[in-house]
């Protein structure tokens, strides 16, 4: 079965999360498309630019202005493997893009529906379309594992913190 548009779009925004997830950072990735072709990539790189600001939509949106030469992305459509948190939210708004196309909802800090819905806020002087669910579960399931190995991991190392120290030397027998 052939893809949609969407689906080969969220695919492109989910290669970018694998970028992010290979650096150890939240597999978030972001892609934004204009007349058919991506203007704009990004991926979560918080903790490896050591900035709160490197997340995957700020660096889809800045990469985006850059080849369009403008600050409003009018006619363009981001997609998102997760829903945007405020500060994303804020810059979809001020970038003016007319469409987000988010793969799974972030019910703890999303502001695109869940927690609050910035996108939709009557009083900005611009809204945005919004479309759930594109590829959803790949991209539910790609932060669950992260998550779910990030506990375990963190739980080794408790274990090991908590264990005997190793001296290395053999044990007396009598």
């Amino acid at each position: 079965m052939a893809m949609t548009p969407q689906e080969k779009y969220m695919k492109a925004a989910i290669r970018e999360a694998k970028k992010a997830q290979a650096l150890g950072e939240v597999p978030i990735g972001c892609v934004i498309e204009y007349e058919g072709k991506i203007i704009g990539r990004g991926y979560n790189r918080r903790m490896t630019d050591h900035t709160v600001l490197a997340h995957a939509e700020i660096a889809a949106i800045r990469k985006a202005c850059r080849n369009m030469g403008d600050w409003r992305l009018e006619g363009c459509t981001m997609y998102v493997t997760l829903e945007p948190c405020p500060m994303c939210a804020g810059a979809i708004v001020q970038a003016r893009i007319p469409r987000v196309v988010m793969g799974c909802m972030n019910p703890k800090a999303g502001c695109a529906g869940s927690v609050l819905d910035l996108l939709h806020e009557p009083g900005f002087n611009h809204q945005a379309e919004t479309e759930t669910g594109v590829l959803g579960e790949e991209c539910s399931q790609m932060l669950t594992s992260f998550f779910r190995a990030l506990r375990s991991a963190k739980n080794a190392a408790k274990d090991l913190a908590a264990a005997p120290p190793d001296t290395g030397a053999e044990p007396e027998t009598r």
